[in-house]
């Protein structure tokens, strides 16, 4: 039980150091880069998709089919990164924490009993409860792991 809990840490640790970013700091749009893609999402929810030009303290400017886009800082919402996607590190991060749980659940389910009358899965039942448990648990997790939203958000208002 030791090690499963380990492991759990040890595999949480990418999401929680990913969670620990300022994404409220408009500073943080200073870590883009001119041309990546970007979306922009206005006080007034609409979308401009394009790629990134410049920041200012007052301002940020992409380029949006053949014209250049300024939107000020008050009028922005949201800024994702369309460069990266991370689907796939979410669903091996996701899909292993599941099936850590899944085997663990089938330890539990399990359990090896010398009671006479109980049901008595020691043994190679046991190692096959096991190994159903982490496979459920790794396509559960996987799955879900996939429909994590893969866009990193770059910047994000405060909610009031």
């Amino acid at each position: 039980m030791r090690k499963l809990t380990l492991i759990a840490m040890l595999l949480g640790m990418p999401v929680l150091s990913h969670a620990q970013t300022n994404r409220n700091s408009w500073d943080a749009l200073n870590t883009l880069h001119a041309g990546q893609r970007i979306e922009v999402v206005d006080t007034n929810l609409k979308e401009h998709k394009g790629t990134f030009s410049t920041v200012s303290d007052e301002a940020i400017q992409l380029r949006e089919g053949d014209s250049d886009v300024g939107i000020k800082r008050e009028d922005v919402m949201r800024v994702t990164l369309l460069d990266e996607s991370h689907r796939l590190r979410n669903a091996f991060i996701v899909g292993a924490a599941g099936a850590g749980t899944g085997a663990g659940i089938g330890v539990v389910a399990t359990r090896c009993s010398s009671t006479s009358g109980s049901l008595n899965f020691c043994g190679l039942g046991r190692g096959i409860a096991i190994g159903v448990g982490a496979l459920a648990g790794l396509a559960g997790g996987a799955g879900i792991g996939v429909a994590i939203p893969s866009h990193p958000t770059v910047y994000r208002t405060k909610q009031h």
